[in-house]
Parts: structure tokens; sequence; C-alpha cells
């Protein structure tokens, strides 16, 4: 592979939309006045517009999913330990993990079978090889049990758009012969536990620097390391404790359901100039990453999750929807992907900009 280089991202990867004070915005090709999501918001631009054929990237609140979500471009977070990250300063971290980005599910498995493997430095490294991912992704989903909840009966808030893009997708589930249901885990405590380890891990990672360099950091990041500076013991103990509980909560959905389907992100591509969304259908946002999360609850569970695009909105938003898969299943999650891929088509819509279109 040629190495062509590093495409833009927010400062430190944090928050979900591509903006810095070196290299300025990254817009979305579907709508020059919306973002494209991030923190690989450079990468997803740079795929849907045909400029490289795959990216890799980081997620840990929705890096590799929001942007490919918000461009029609595919993100995949893989399982932790899938993908083996090394050197690393907290090897057992459960919440960030790398993965692959592309225009197609095939090239996503591609990527994966060269990035994925096991490595004996890694010690959460999944002994599985990569070739696990070669191969045609057809599979047969008749008779599949299949959950999909838009709004995770009603435990996140929606935007109207997204659920109307997303509509059809219990109809494209039934004519691929799965068994549908709306049905979703119970994901009480996961906003919790997800900012006590998220903020826990800045404070370590970023503390000696806001130290010298407060005054050159983003205020948001800046915000969360003083949030991780201010945990306790016991804060951190409890959330340990809560999402012990929540993964066998959602061990046991997964037993009756083998895919859950859900949106990628509560809103479509939204101003590009705002740093980051403050209200979802009327419900306030406290900080500036709550209206992510459809992407990181799904984060400390640990499943497999992918991005592929779906639909579009009226005024021609890309729309992506969110496959989670059970434990360290990516297999499953690219085939049903691609099953969802070839039944839609969706991905084939590139961005006029692209094509040399005005408008």
């Amino acid at each position: 592979a040629i190495t062509i280089g590093e495409t833009n991202g927010p400062e430190f990867g944090a928050g979900s939309q591509t903006f810095n004070p070196v290299f300025g915005a990254t817009r979305n090709p579907y709508d020059l006045s919306r973002t494209c999501g991030g923190s690989s918001g450079g990468a997803a631009v740079a795929l849907a517009c045909g400029m490289i054929p795959i990216a890799d990237g980081s997620d840990m609140g929705g890096s590799l999913r929001n942007p490919a979500n918000f461009c029609n471009v595919v993100g995949f977070r893989t399982s932790p330990g899938r993908v083996p990250i090394w050197p690393s300063e907290t090897p057992w971290f459960p919440l960030g993990v790398q993965g692959p980005m592309a225009r197609t599910v095939e090239d996503v498995a591609l990527l994966l079978q060269v990035m994925a493997g096991p490595d004996s430095r890694v010690p959460i490294s999944i002994e599985q090889p990569g070739d696990l991912f070669a191969g045609s992704l057809k599979r047969d989903f008749k008779e599949t049990p299949v959950a999909v909840s838009i709004d995770l009966e009603g435990q996140i808030p929606v935007h109207s758009d997204v659920r109307q893009a997303l509509a059809p997708a219990e109809q494209v589930l039934s004519d691929l012969g799965s068994q549908v249901q709306q049905a979703a885990p119970d994901f009480r405590d996961a906003d919790n536990i997800f900012k006590v380890f998220r903020a826990w891990r800045f404070a370590m990672k970023y503390g000696p620097l806001m130290e010298k360099h407060r005054e050159q950091m983003k205020e948001t990041v800046c915000w969360n390391v003083e949030q991780g500076l201010t945990l306790s013991g016991m804060q951190i103990a409890e959330a340990a404790r809560q999402r012990s509980q929540l993964l066998e909560r959602v061990h046991r959905f997964f037993q009756k359901h083998e895919f859950l389907l859900m949106p990628v992100s509560q809103v479509p591509p939204f101003d590009v100039d705002v740093p980051y969304v403050q209200q979802v259908e009327e419900v306030s946002m406290e900080t500036y990453i709550d209206w992510m999360q459809s992407c990181y609850f799904i984060t400390v569970t640990g499943l497999p999750a992918i991005s592929v695009p779906f639909g579009f909105t009226s005024d021609g938003l890309p729309v992506g929807i969110q496959v989670i898969g059970r434990h360290h299943d990516e297999r499953g999650v690219l085939e049903l992907a691609y099953a969802l891929q070839q039944a839609t088509g969706t991905w084939k819509q590139a961005p006029a900009i692209a094509l040399g279109e005005s408008g």
C-alpha cells in the first residue's frame, strides 16, 4: 500500500466535528455548509470524494462511525483487541479502538484483513488471523433474529430527519428474510460509564500537557481533563461496577437477537460553524459529547459496530445505519452490512462536488 498521508481531524480527536486552528474546518461534500463529522472527518471526505480508496482511524466515542455516517461511506468500530494497538500507555483500556474506513463494505473487509490479527505485545489481542475476513460476504439472512430501534426504545432523543431516513429499515430487513423485532438493551448507566472512563483517560493523557499549555488547547478538551482530575476512586469503582452490570444485560439481549440496528448519529450533518450540537428534539445536551450517545453507548459494550450508508434526508444529507453484532462477531457484522449495502445501493450516490458538478 502507498500511504498518502494524514487527513484533517479535530484537536486530539476530541468531539465529532472536524475543525482546528491549524487547518480550519473540513466541510461535508454533500453540503459545504455542513460538518463532515469527526474525528476521522478528513478521511471520510477523502473517501467520499474519491481521493483515496481506504483509510484507517480510531474510535472512542464514534470517531470512525460518525464521519462515515455524515459522508455516506463505511466506518467500522472493531472489538477491543481485534486490531492490536501498540505501543499503548493503557493496553487494557476498553474504549478506544482502531479500525478501517472505505466507500464499500468489501473494501473495509479488505483493509481489516491487514489490520487485524494477534499480537503477543497486546494483552487484549484477539487470537484470530486477519484472513477471517477474506472471501465473499454474501449470506442468507432468512430467519435471522434482528432487533431494530431508532431511539433505543425511548432512551435517546433522535432528530426527525434521521427517523424518516431510517424508517424503511424494518422492511429492508424483512425483505432479506430476517425476523425483525423492535427492541433494545437497557442502557441505563451507559452515559456515566463512558464519561467517567473518558475523563480518566483524558486526565492521564493530556493533564500534564494542559498544565504547561492550557492557553493553546481547545476548551472542551481542557474541560474533559478537569473532569478526570476531579474523579474519586469510588466514582471510578462505581463506573466499573455499572459497566459489569451493563455487559450482563447486553449479553442477555444478544442471546435473543443476533444483531441490533439503530442510528449512527442522533442528528443529520449540522452547521459547520457550530462546534457541537446543543439540542436534539428539544432535549438540551449538557456536554459537547451528549449528542453522540447513539455511538458511545455502544462503545461501552465492547461490541463490533459499523456505519453503513442507508438513506438521505429530504435535503440530500447522508444518513447511515449502525449495525451492532455479538461479541467478537466482526464477520457477521460485515455480512449484514454488505446485505444492506446491496439492498439499498445508497453508497453509489456520490457528492456532486466529487463528480465535478455545481451546487
